[in-house]
Order: structure tokens, then C-alpha cells, then sequence
């Protein structure tokens, strides 16, 4: 997927860019006046930005956000077709996917498209691709129901609940140089502690509960694949840790592409014990690009993780893809989804970037497992 990536971005550089600006001069050809005879508008002087050059349109437009773009497509019938062209939101598509902080089980584009032809998927609406994944147009949907929301926030008041549990897992835990972990507990400005229970869940502790926002209280679970002293070694030597939480199960067919046949796991029976009694599921992904990663593994333990023979359907996941600073190379969590087979789960799922340096993206992802849960 990675090498397709780089193919389709390197093809994009020489040929889209220039079937771009190919596409919007005949545009301005059919919509505008260019030659000697009479302007088809009654007004004598045209806007100022039809005069532009046609590379200085293309570099307008591409710094306006979608909803600028639309707002622009209905000034006249050029710039509509111009906002309308494949090209340009294959364009965007290209260039703003590797930025995207989040993407959902809604939301997640196909990538393969951008490494096909421009004759490929001719008909194929990019512009639909595009406002349906990116970030921004998915915060208009969330607060397109202000008021259910709100409605459905005083009825959840009303109801005592006790805090919703949540399992959190993964290699992110384990191989960052930076704990999220200790970083989270030692953040009482960001992630207020709410306390930390001393009963415990068949050998494993029950965890430590938060405050998302001062108000809405909420427990995670934290399941290490081995102790803190195996955890350290290979850490330090870059390698992976038996992960003594699962138990290989046979061979099973993984639908990656390319046919190979992996293991399948199942859950020991402590954890199994957790699964049946939390709300919802937090994967710690090791999104360094410097690393390598055996992401068929993982998507083979998610799976095992959230498997609905262990507990209620469509219990959502949480996936953070996470570095240890800010400043690190990182998959784009795109790519991350796609490697973790993300698609093929039947619960309702998000991928967000995140650091255990600085904990940015963490709050917008505890807000979003908590949104699925009905808690805010």
C-alpha cells in the first residue's frame, strides 16, 4: 500500500498537475470569453478572477477549505464547473490524505484509487470521496444535530450510570520511548484524575478512571501484552515481546490482498473476562515510520479483541496512532487503517493521531468513544 503511495504520488507531480491545468483552460474556453468576438455576459467587465492566469486560479482554489470550494462553485456556471472537475479533487484528494488526523468506519477512502490512470474510474466522483473523509466535513455532520444531541445528553442525566470501562491495548503501550500511560496520569491539567480503584477483575486491576472535561467520568483499563521487565528488554532492543495476552488458534485466511494465511488468536481467560464487562475497546498503534511493524499480527489480535462472542455487538474501538513526540515521521493513519484491516471489523471505529509526549488528538478521541456511547 505504502509503495502504491509513492508511485501515485510521484505520477502525480508530472501528469496530474498538468491534466489539471489542461482540464480548466478548455473550461475557461467553453464558459468564458477569450477571443475577439462579443462576451456572451451582458456586463462589460468580467470578474477579476476570470482575468487570472490559469495557474494562478488553480493556486487560489487550492487554498480554500471544501466548504469555501462549494461556496465558490455557485458564483457562475465556470467556476461551478471548474469546483465540479474530478481532476481537482483527485488533486486535493492526493495531497491532503497523508495530513488527515482522523478517519472512521465512515469516512475511510479507498487509496488504491490514486495509483490508477487518469483514464482509470473517469466517472468516479472524487468531490464525494473527498467531503465524505475529510476531517472537517465530518465535524459539520457531528454538529448538524445540536438539538437531539443536546436531547439526548439530558436524558443520559437524568439515568445514574456508573463510568463506562474501557480496554485499552496495543504495542503503543509498549515500544514508544515515551509511556502514554505515565504521561496520562501525571496530566492533571489535560486528564484529571478521578481516582484509582482497588478491586480488582480476576487478577487484573481495574484501572484508572478520568475526567473528560471536568464532568464526564470515564475508566481505563490498561492490558500489557507481558511484565514491565520483558516489556523494557525489548523495547530497548526493537524487537517484539511475547504477547502473552492472546493465544494462537489454527490458521485462518487474512484478506490483505495477497493471499497469504496467517494464525488466529483468541483471548486468555482473564482478559476474556474483561471483555465481557467493558464498554469499549482503545488500541495504542505504533505509528513511527521508522519502525518496522507486523500489522497482520495486530489486525489478527483486534480482532480476537473485539470479537462479539466475548460481549455486546458494535462496542466501539478507539484506535490512537501513536508517536512518542510530536515532531516524529509517522504513518498517515489512512494507511494505518488500511494496514489494520480496520474495514473489515463490525463495529463502528476511529483512528486518531496522537503523541504520548504532548497527548494531542487523545482528548478528541475520548471524545468521540464517549460520543458512541451516549455519554456526552
Amino acid at each position: 500500500m505504502a509503495s502504491a503511495w509513492a508511485a501515485g504520488s510521484e505520477w502525480s507531480r508530472s501528469g496530474l498537475d498538468k491534466a489539471l491545468r489542461a482540464g480548466i483552460s478548455q473550461l475557461r474556453q467553453r464558459y468564458l470569453w477569450t477571443g475577439p468576438a462579443p462576451p456572451p455576459s451582458p456586463s462589460p467587465h468580467p470578474p477579476p478572477l476570470h482575468s487570472l492566469p490559469v495557474e494562478v486560479q488553480l493556486h487560489i482554489v487550492s487554498l480554500l477549505s471544501p466548504r469555501d470550494l462549494c461556496q465558490l462553485g455557485s458564483v457562475d456556471r465556470y467556476w461551478n464547473a471548474v469546483v465540479r472537475d474530478p481532476l481537482l479533487w483527485r488533486y486535493f484528494l492526493q495531497r491532503d490524505l497523508p495530513l488527515w488526523k482522523s478517519v472512521d468506519h465512515l469516512s475511510l477512502p479507498d487509496t488504491a484509487l490514486l495509483s490508477k490512470s487518469l483514464t482509470e474510474n473517469a466517472e468516479l466522483d472524487y468531490m464525494a470521496v473527498y467531503l465524505r473523509s475529510c476531517p472537517e466535513s465530518r465535524k459539520q455532520w457531528k454538529s448538524s444535530h445540536p438539538v437531539y444531541s443536546s436531547v439526548t445528553s439530558f436524558l443520559y442525566s437524568l439515568v445514574s450510570q456508573a463510568e463506562p470501562r474501557l480496554a485499552m491495548f496495543g504495542p503503543g503501550l509498549e515500544q514508544l520511548d515515551t509511556s502514554l500511560v505515565t504521561k496520562m496520569m501525571n496530566s492533571p491539567r489535560l486528564l484529571p484524575l478521578a481516582g484509582l480503584p482497588q478491586r480488582q477483575i480476576d487478577g487484573i486491576g481495574s484501572g484508572i478512571s478520568f475526567f473528560f472535561n471536568r464532568d464526564h467520568q470515564f475508566n481505563i483499563l490498561t492490558l500489557y501484552s507481558t511484565t514491565w521487565k520483558e516489556r523494557e528488554c525489548a523495547r530497548m532492543e526493537e524487537s517484539a515481546a511475547m504477547n502473552k495476552l492472546f493465544v494462537p488458534q489454527g490458521v485462518a485466511e487474512v484478506d490483505g490482498g495477497d493471499g497469504d494465511l496467517g494464525a488466529s488468536y483468541s483471548v486468555i481467560p482473564q482478559v476474556e473476562q474483561v471483555c465481557r464487562l467493558v464498554d469499549g475497546f482503545i488500541y495504542v498503534a505504533n505509528a513511527e515510520a521508522s519502525r518496522k511493524h507486523d500489522r497482520k499480527e495486530e489486525c489478527l489480535q483486534i480482532q480476537a479483541m473485539v470479537n462479539r462472542a466475548l460481549g455486546p455487538a458494535g462496542r466501539p474501538l478507539l484506535v490512537l496512532s501513536c508517536v512518542s513526540h510530536p515532531d516524529m515521521r509517522r504513518v498517515p493513519c489512512v494507511h494505518l487503517s488500511h494496514h489494520l484491516q480496520l474495514s473489515l471489523l463490525d463495529v463502528p471505529w476511529l483512528t486518531q493521531d496522537s503523541d504520548a509526549e504532548t497527548l494531542a488528538g487523545f482528548l478528541e478521541g475520548i471524545e468521540w468513544i464517549l460520543r458512541e456511547l451516549g455519554r456526552l
